[in-house]
């Protein structure tokens, strides 16, 4: 039967689930959008429920995601109930309730010449979602992301990263825990900092290597600054002397990459 009230009790708890602390305490997330969805579902996301407003979804050029979930998860809703629960303009009709992982650094399968991201303290989810879309397309072992101020399930790092969180593998962790994982794993981290010395690409990233990335407003803290091998930076010429993290990171991955023969 089509939810068509505002006042049904799971519509209000997907609303809900806009906040961190719903989400932590139901364990629960919101993925909205087919190509989202298919992406989860290849990732091996448990679906709680999936709301599907049939005009809209009608339009969706990721049609086929529905034949691989449990029919009795899917709950048909009007056009004004799936207005209260989107998060973005453009949607194509479908909402899912999922559960998250854990994000464990022991769950991280790495290459044999491994490349990682490390984030300290990001707190844009913006940001951290455009981080995971270079990560995707650059093919990085994984995102490690170090005493978070934001959350990996936030709505807005899923559709800033069009779903990538679900296609890169990310371990959640304290700074002290990816350092002691680096060492494990012999992969190499550099710290990117404005007043390094040496420029990012005099750097070789050919073997196991880790770039570590800070926040814009406070940089990268003394704990890793002092603990990576170097510390490097981009060239600044002009008037301003940063760019936005996500920005920095996708330059830094793309010459490692290019430097592997990407």
């Amino acid at each position: 039967m089509e939810i068509t009230s505002l006042q049904n009790a799971a519509i209000k708890n997907i609303v809900k689930l806009a906040k961190s602390k719903e989400r932590k305490e139901q364990q629960l997330f919101v993925i909205e959008g087919a190509r989202e969805l298919s992406l989860a579902l290849a990732g091996g996301y448990i679906l709680d429920s999936v709301y599907v407003c049939t005009p809209l979804f009608a339009k969706s050029k990721y049609p086929d995601v529905v034949e691989s979930i449990d029919p009795n998860k899917i709950v048909p809703i009007s056009p004004s109930v799936f207005e209260k629960i989107a998060y973005r303009e453009n949607s194509d009709g479908i909402v899912a309730v999922a559960k998250p992982k854990p994000h464990r650094l022991a769950d991280i399968k790495l290459s044999e010449n491994p490349f990682v991201i490390i984030l300290e303290s990001v707190e844009k989810p913006g940001n951290l979602g455009a981080i995971l879309r270079t990560a995707d397309a650059a093919a990085v072992d994984a995102v490690i992301v170090c005493d978070p101020q934001t959350d990996l399930y936030n709505p807005n790092v899923i559709r800033s990263g069009v779903g990538t969180l679900f296609t890169v593998q990310t371990a959640v962790c304290t700074s002290s825990e990816a350092m002691e994982w680096l060492l494990q794993n012999k992969i190499t981290s550099y710290a990117a900092e404005l007043q390094a010395a040496e420029f990012y690409q005099n750097v070789d990233f050919t073997r196991p290597s880790a770039i570590v990335m800070g926040t814009e407003a406070e940089g990268l803290t003394d704990f890793w600054l002092q603990n990576v091998k170097k510390r490097i930076k981009i060239p600044m010429k002009g008037k301003i002397d940063s760019l936005n993290v996500s920005v920095s990171t996708a330059i830094l991955t793309f010459e490692a990459m290019r430097q592997r023969g990407f």
